[in-house]
């Protein structure tokens, strides 16, 4: 039997932030990206919500051996289902593919004391940057409902776990985006 595979559509799209090798790019129809807050964290993160006719790219990756106790424990906060194969795109294969998203009974939205962290948002551009190109990023922000939550700027003392370094010229292309789409953009305090 073949592993599993996880689908991620976030921070998960990042290889840098994991261990996970076997990687594709993938589509996923019928679903759109939304900014949540749930009472398990202090700040907004990534999930997603039907959608009829959108649709989001992500990154699928193999699950050795079906391990997914620390793949879980990294996604606290989540809970992980299947996927229908026929909503999904990839080059991997007939596998099973599961993913995170929020728990409806603890998701709110997101608000000043809950804010996007910057750090965790540029690691999720890179990503994207790297997979899919620019092209690929700019559909990040256009596939994703939420930006109206205020973003943290905690770019010189991060407080996402596995804040990546970007280069000038990503971090360019983020500070653009926010602009673009008019993002409030607050100080750490």
């Amino acid at each position: 039997m073949l592993d599993p595979y996880f689908f991620g559509y976030g921070s998960l799209v990042n290889a840098a932030t994991h261990t996970y090798r076997s990687t594709h790019p993938a589509q996923l129809n019928g679903w759109r990206r939304v900014w949540r807050h749930t009472s398990l964290r202090d700040q907004a993160f990534l999930s997603v919500t039907p959608a009829e006719g959108a649709q989001i790219d992500g990154l699928i990756a193999e699950v050795p051996n079906s391990d997914w106790q620390v793949l879980d424990l990294r996604e606290t906060g989540y809970f992980r289902s299947n996927l229908d194969a026929t909503q999904l795109k990839h080059s991997a294969g007939a596998v099973d593919v599961q993913m995170y998203q929020t728990q409806p009974e603890l998701q709110a939205t997101p608000d000043v004391r809950h804010p996007i962290l910057l750090s965790y948002l540029d690691v999720v551009v890179q990503g994207f940057l790297e997979v899919f190109g620019e092209d690929g990023a700019e559909r990040f922000f256009e596939t994703t409902d939420g930006w109206d939550t205020p973003v943290l700027n905690d770019r010189s003392n991060p407080r996402y776990p596995r804040s990546q370094i970007l280069t000038t010229s990503q971090t360019a292309l983020v500070d653009a985006k926010l602009a673009h789409i008019g993002a409030q953009i607050i100080t750490p305090r």
